[in-house]
């Protein structure tokens, strides 16, 4: 239960790989380093996650203690299983479904804060909402606006932490982002191996790098582009060699060579990249936060793996009797009827990135990448684009500013109560 003479503690609560690496990770950096307050990670149920997230947030090692989603009811039921929770408080929302947050904070007495990167879903229950930009704000009721403060994008801050970096070695680096699941690295290892293969036919001088997630590993990823992968058949490039001498590398049958990224956050070699081929989530936000121009690409010819959706239907579409119908019809609805997929198209409310959906091949994705390659203006112009939707850095220290007003002091204190 609740101590009285225990310090107030700040819970931070977030649910796939992507926002752990993009909002949790640079907040708790900021706070472990600046607030007397300790941290803890809540992880929330959620069909993108992919299980080990907990195992990623322990290596970073700024949690006093981390709560993994399997275990976020039990949390709910009986907190005190699993900690001494002091008296005061703060819940912060930084990923998943923001009722998680309002049920936890109400389970524990704390204050809540919501970071709304498009929409604050339960302002009445929120102590304070940090929105990412005017349109989060602008969507309260206006008697909850005095609650809010624009803080920006927490991924603005991105490209100036990538700066301090080891140069590349001269060439054309092209980054290949497989995703992180099982279902997406299934289609994207051999979809994008052979794409290399291809796209290294025709610009020689290109240069191949691939950020290995924290939640996969290289023997993982050379296994998806193998046997093993009943996928691999539809695809030219075979089973690469794994050479972990020197520079982590996957090698091709063709000799292409893809050098692995294996420390996390990959920023600042993505941040060199002329140009990236990557599957929609998160990384979109990454590469966009970091002026990296990139095709977005969802080959819908293996609808059948591809049941990563959000929502309701999307949990329904896993389970084991409707799996395979059910997930191949709501993955086909949901490409019929679909907005922009990518970060900075949603953002911007209009194309800055192509997106190829549909029964797409490696050779056409090799050729439009080499097109893309060979004019370097059109590039600069992608990301002069990127650059503009990123706003200005500074959105952690104001999330930062935020938690801190908000701890320790009393609700009967709070005057925008």
């Amino acid at each position: 239960m609740v101590t009285a003479s225990a310090p107030a503690v700040i819970v931070l609560v977030s649910n796939g790989p992507g926002e752990l690496s993009t909002w949790v990770r640079p907040l708790a950096q900021h706070l472990h380093d600046s607030s007397p307050w300790p941290l803890r990670l809540v992880l929330v149920p959620c069909p993108n996650a992919t299980g080990v997230e907990h195992q990623v947030a322990a290596s970073w090692d700024l949690f006093e203690r981390i709560v993994p989603a399997r275990r976020f009811w039990s949390l709910l039921l009986r907190p005190w299983r699993y900690a001494a929770w002091p008296r005061q408080g703060l819940v912060v929302f930084l990923g998943g479904d923001q009722f998680w947050t309002v049920l936890l904070s109400a389970r524990l007495g704390y204050r809540h804060l919501t970071y709304a990167e498009w929409v604050a879903r339960w302002p009445q229950w929120n102590d304070r909402i940090a929105a990412m930009g005017p349109a989060a704000a602008s969507s309260l009721p206006p008697r909850l606006q005095r609650r809010c403060t624009v803080v920006g994008d927490l991924m603005a801050d991105l490209s100036d932490r990538a700066r301090s970096t080891t140069p590349l070695p001269p060439g054309d680096w092209v980054a290949l982002l497989p995703g992180s699941k099982r279902a997406k690295l299934q289609v994207g290892m051999p979809f994008l191996l052979e794409t290399a293969d291809r796209l290294a036919a025709l610009r020689p001088g290109c240069r191949f790098l691939l950020p290995v997630a924290p939640t996969t590993s290289p023997a993982e990823l050379r296994a998806y582009a193998g046997a093993t992968n009943p996928l691999a058949q539809h695809y030219s490039s075979g089973e690469p060699q794994l050479q972990l001498d020197g520079v982590p590398r996957l090698v091709t049958p063709a000799g292409t060579t893809i050098a692995l990224v294996l420390d996390q956050p990959a920023h600042g070699p993505l941040s060199q990249c002329a140009l990236a081929l990557t599957t929609v989530g998160a990384n979109t936000a990454e590469l966009g936060a970091l002026g990296v121009p990139m095709i977005v690409l969802v080959p819908t010819q293996h609808l059948q793996v591809m049941q990563a959706w959000d929502g309701a239907l999307g949990v329904v579409a896993r389970l084991p009797l409707l799996r395979w119908l059910l997930g191949l019809a709501l993955t086909a609805w949901r490409m019929r009827r679909r907005g922009f997929l990518a970060w900075p198209n949603i953002a911007a409310g209009r194309g800055v990135v192509p997106e190829r959906v549909g029964a797409i091949t490696p050779t056409q994705i090799a050729a439009e990448a080499a097109d893309w390659l060979a004019r370097p203006e059109r590039l600069a112009g992608v990301r002069d684009d990127l650059r503009s939707l990123r706003g200005q850095p500074g959105a952690v220290s104001a999330m930062a500013g935020l938690v801190q007003e908000l701890l320790p002091a009393s609700r009967a204190d709070d005057p925008l109560r």
